[in-house]
C-alpha cells in the first residue's frame, strides 16, 4: 500500500474529501517522525511502536569488491509490532 492509497481508503471510510485525507495523513506521519526523532518513541495500543535505536559502529565488507570498510555509529527507525498485529499476521 503506498501514501495515495492509504491517502484514498482514508477518504472512503470516513467520507473526508481527498484533500482534507492526505493532510489528515501528512500530519499523522509529521508527528510519527517527530517522535521517533526526539527519542520518544510513538506507541499505537494493539498496533506497535515506533522508536530509535542505536547500531554501534562496525566493520562492513561490499559485495561486489570484498573491501572492507568501517562503518559508523548512527540511528536507525524501527517498529516494534504489537501482540494484536503479530497474531493477526500469524493467524492461518
Amino acid at each position: 500500500m503506498k501514501k495515495t492509497d492509504l491517502v484514498s481508503n482514508l477518504s472512503n471510510y470516513s467520507g473526508l474529501s481527498k484533500t482534507d485525507a492526505k493532510a489528515s495523513v501528512e500530519v499523522i506521519l509529521e508527528a510519527l517522525t517527530q517522535g521517533i526523532i526526539t527519542g520518544e518513541g510513538v506507541e499505537v495500543r494493539g498496533f506497535g511502536g515506533f522508536y530509535k535505536k542505536h547500531r554501534k559502529a562496525r566493520l562492513g565488507i561490499n559485495p561486489k569488491t570484498s573491501e572492507r570498510t568501517q562503518v559508523g555509529e548512527k540511528y536507525v527507525p524501527f517498529f516494534k509490532p504489537g501482540k494484536s498485529l503479530r497474531e493477526i499476521v500469524n493467524k492461518d
